[in-house]
């Protein structure tokens, strides 16, 4: 009551001192319980204006540097030296300074997916032997994870950080302040080693069990200089990350390299909203955007043909680029989109194409420093299986029958390789392009079909959908391909035409589709095979 009428007082103060008119307010209406106000504002007045003016809370930006400050010496005081500590937040910069906080006092942060459900996230803190995870109150409440949190507090401590601020006096915020412009000369660094472990991630799961990829303060750092070396970024530019950070992509090039490159970056929750980041790009004028495919074309769909008008980079990694998508980009915006390549394991970035090297439909060309070995496979004509070694390579896996546990990368070829999983072609002047995951094929009579091959025959057939393609048990044989998609009127004679125009063989084209309404997609934008394989089963 009392903060109503200091508010009314105060606006009736700003609009006769100011003369101070609002333009929108209808807008305000339309929110409701869930809807999260980020301000960024330029001048202690912009703070004082929303404030008095905006019906709701207001979540507003503060200096990075006092932020990292302030959650290091908590983050200090809430866990032990050399602690790995979970981190359950969104792309926010409260993720950002928990991240760097717990850097800069020598814990190590693990990265937890929340969107995998209590059970994957409990299975994460088992692998990782976590004993607290640092989360927020509101965001459990806004995003619906209330059960989950309860659940997971089951097992180890939930630290919140709305309770940890709290008791953040104004004299410790003075102090954090000063420490943040004089911290190289007076406050002593954690003494880290470059193989020492700087986050540990989990991989998504779409095919088989999470697992804890740890990546040491070298891996990182390498593949930043790895990808400074083939893209021109500059402080003037401002990076609009969306992606959340317990994916690699979205923390290594959506948080990591230009924060330590000296080029601002603002982060959006969601990557979801698709009528909103395009708006949001206008509004800061942002010069480089990370994505997926499958965002990518849903921002296409929803913005104005000027909303990207500053970009100057679009890349898009985790998932293969539908020519819809680059062609789509290129006519509504007049922008190219570079293609990359990379899994956690390589901290993420393997290849990537880039405005002086680029050739669509490829992945680019593999990064400086990377060496290399394509296998064969039993009855694979065209691809090989991808081996990889290099600074950027993970330190190893945390499996979850072997809690805490590293697990070095090695493969037939010795310690320290790495197999990617994925079939890839390079050809004369080193452009990758993949064929698909070893595990994303089909064995149909003998012949090894390409399952993603499939799922790119119908993107093309119908571009406005997703498509799965999974392989089921055949009596006759071996194996079978079935076709999951959500175009509500996809027939099979589609496909069979579409194939037959682009010279692609019948024994590719699934014997069975279904029409769904909705495929499983993680939060990474990548398809849930797992869910997907599920589904078949709960349906048969």
């Amino acid at each position: 009551m009392l903060s109503s009428a200091f508010k009314a007082l105060l606006c009736i103060l700003l609009r006769f001192i100011y003369r101070v008119e609002i333009d929108g307010t209808e807008h305000l209406k339309q929110m409701n319980k869930r809807t999260l106000v980020v301000a960024n504002h330029t001048s202690f007045l912009d703070a004082v204006l929303l404030y008095a003016f905006l019906p709701v809370p207001t979540t507003f930006a503060i200096n990075t540097y006092v932020a990292n400050s302030r959650m290091g010496r908590l983050a200090s005081k809430l866990s032990e030296k050399n602690e790995t500590v979970g981190v359950l937040l969104p792309g926010t910069l409260a993720a950002v300074a928990t991240f760097w906080g717990l850097q800069i006092t020598g814990r190590t942060p693990a990265m937890l997916n929340f969107t995998v459900g209590a059970q994957g996230m409990i299975s994460a803190c088992e692998t990782a032997i976590l004993k607290r995870v640092m989360t927020s109150r509101k965001f459990i409440q806004q995003a619906g994870l209330t059960d989950a949190a309860n659940t997971l507090a089951t097992k180890v401590e939930l630290v919140y950080l709305e309770d940890v601020t709290e008791n953040i006096s104004l004299p410790a915020k003075l102090v954090g302040l000063f420490l943040s412009r004089f911290d190289s000369m007076i406050r002593l660094q954690p003494k880290k080693a470059s193989h020492d472990p700087a986050v540990i991630l989990f991989t998504s799961g779409s095919e088989g069990t999470p697992k804890g990829v740890v990546l040491s303060q070298q891996n990182l750092l390498s593949n930043i200089q790895q990808l400074l070396s083939r893209i021109d970024f500059n402080r003037n530019d401002m990076a609009l990350n969306t992606l959340p950070l317990f994916h690699s992509f979205g923390l290594t090039a959506g948080m990591i390299m230009p924060l330590t490159s000296g080029v601002k970056v603002f982060f959006y929750p969601s990557p979801l909203h698709y009528r909103v980041v395009p708006e949001v790009a206008y509004d800061i004028n942002a010069t480089i955007l990370f994505g997926t495919n499958t965002f990518l074309k849903g921002y296409a769909r929803f913005a104005d043909a000027y909303d990207f008008y500053s970009l100057r980079y679009v890349f898009a990694g985790a998932e293969k680029l539908q020519t819809e998508a680059r062609n789509i980009w290129q006519d509504k915006f007049g922008i190219r989109i570079f293609e990359g390549y990379g899994t956690t394991e390589a901290s993420p970035v393997l290849a990537g194409n880039n405005p002086m090297d680029n050739r669509p439909g490829t992945v680019g060309r593999l990064m400086p420093g990377i060496e290399y070995r394509l296998l064969s496979m039993p009855g694979m004509d065209q691809g090989k299986r991808l081996q990889i070694r290099g600074s950027n390579i993970m330190q190893g896996y945390l499996l979850h029958d072997k809690p805490g546990v590293l697990v070095p990368p090695k493969t037939e070829l010795g310690a320290g390789w790495y197999d990617t999983g994925d079939i890839v072609t390079i050809d004369a002047d080193g452009f990758v392009s993949i064929c698909g995951r070893a595990k994303r094929f089909a064995k149909i009579a003998g012949e090894m079909v390409s399952l993603t091959l499939i799922e790119v025959l119908a993107s093309k057939v119908w571009p406005d959908a997703l498509h799965a393609a999974i392989a089921i048990a055949d009596d006759r044989k071996g194996e079978q391909v079935l076709l999951l998609t959500d175009s509500k009127n996809a027939q099979r004679s589609e496909l069979l035409i579409r194939a037959k125009n682009d010279g692609v063989a019948e024994i590719s084209v699934p014997k069975q589709l279904k029409v769904i309404n909705k495929i499983p997609v993680m939060g990474t934008g990548k398809i849930d095979y797992i869910a997907i394989e599920k589904l078949i089963k709960e349906t048969a």
